[in-house]
C-alpha cells in the first residue's frame, strides 16, 4: 500500500486524494467550481494529466461516511461526470458501498472504491512518478558512496579517517545496496518487477547486516510512503558521516 495513514475526516480524504494524484503527475484541484448544464457544480477532487498530447480527466467524490454509500449517491455523480466529460469518475468511500450502488455503476465510467481500493489502483503509477525517483534524489549520495570505488578525496584523509571511511562502508553497504533496488536506475538496468516489495524484512537473508545497522521499524514498514520517510531521514544520518570526513579535508 501507500500510505497506512487512514484520514479522519472528509477534508482530509479529499487532500489525500488529491496529495495521491498530484504525486502521480495529475494537475489537480480541490474543491473545483465548475458550469454544467444543470448549474454550478463543486467537484470534491479534479484532476488532469496529458499523456502523448491526449487529455486524461479524473473526477474523484470523497465521501467519509459512517454508513455505506446508497444507490442514489451514485446516480447523481454519473450525471455530473457524464456532463463534464470526464474520462473516468471515482466515489472513494471510507465505509463501502451498499449493493444497490455497484449495481448503480454497472455500464458506467465510474469506479467505487475504498480508500485503500484507491491506493492501489494508483500505486504503480505513483511508486514510478513519485517514490522512485524521490528516493533517487534523496539518496543517491547513499548509492555514490557503495560503489567500490573510493571518492577522489581518499588520499587526503589520515589514516585514522580511512579506517574511519571503511568502517562506515562495512556498515552500511547492504544499506545503499537495499536502497539501489528502488531507484529508477535499477528497474531500468536489471528490468526488475514493477514494484519492489515491502516488507524489505521479508528479504534479508539471516547473514545480513541489515537487521544489526538499520532500524527495525523501517525493515518491517508496509507502506511506500511510510519507508520513504524513514529511509530518507536515517540514509540522510549515514551521509552526513561519510560528508563530515569529506569536508574535514575539502
Amino acid at each position: 500500500m501507500i500510505t497506512s495513514t487512514v484520514p479522519d475526516d472528509w477534508r482530509a480524504l479529499q487532500d489525500a486524494v488529491g496529495c495521491l494524484l498530484a504525486e502521480c503527475g495529475f494537475a489537480v484541484e480541490i474543491e473545483k467550481k465548475v458550469e454544467t448544464v444543470r448549474g454550478t457544480v463543486e467537484l470534491d477532487v479534479f484532476a488532469q494529466e496529458e499523456v502523448k498530447g491526449r487529455r486524461y480527466s479524473i473526477v474523484v467524490e470523497c465521501k467519509h461516511w459512517k454508513s455505506r454509500i446508497p444507490q442514489n449517491v451514485v446516480h447523481g455523480f454519473r450525471t455530473v461526470v457524464a456532463d463534464l466529460g470526464a474520462n473516468i469518475g471515482y466515489i472513494v468511500s471510507t465505509a463501502g458501498f451498499q449493493e444497490g450502488a455497484f449495481q448503480a455503476r454497472e455500464l458506467t465510467n465510474i469506479e467505487l472504491l475504498t480508500w485503500e481500493q484507491f491506493q492501489n489502483r494508483f500505486e504503480l503509477s505513483w511508486y514510478e512518478s513519485y517514490f522512485s525517483p524521490q528516493i533517487a534524489k534523496h539518496l543517491d549520495p547513499l548509492l555514490t558512496y557503495s560503489e567500490p570505488l573510493a571518492p577522489a578525496w581518499w588520499d587526503k584523509l589520515t589514516e585514522g579517517q580511512q579506517n574511519r571511511y571503511l568502517e562506515l562502508k562495512s556498515k552500511y553497504d547492504e544499506f545503499g545496496w537495499l536502497i539501489m533496488t528502488f531507484t529508477p536506475y535499477h528497474r531500468m538496468l536489471r528490468k526488475a518487477q514493477p514494484i519492489t516489495p515491502l516488507p524489505v524484512i521479508d528479504r534479508v537473508p539471516a547473514n545480513s547486516t541489515l537487521t544489526g545497522n538499520v532500524p527495525e521499524t523501517l525493515l518491517r514498514q508496509k507502506a511506500y510512503k511510510e519507508f520513504l520517510e524513514e529511509a530518507v531521514a536515517f540514509g540522510g544520518e549515514i551521509i552526513a558521516q561519510f560528508r563530515e570526513l569529506r569536508d574535514a579535508v575539502a
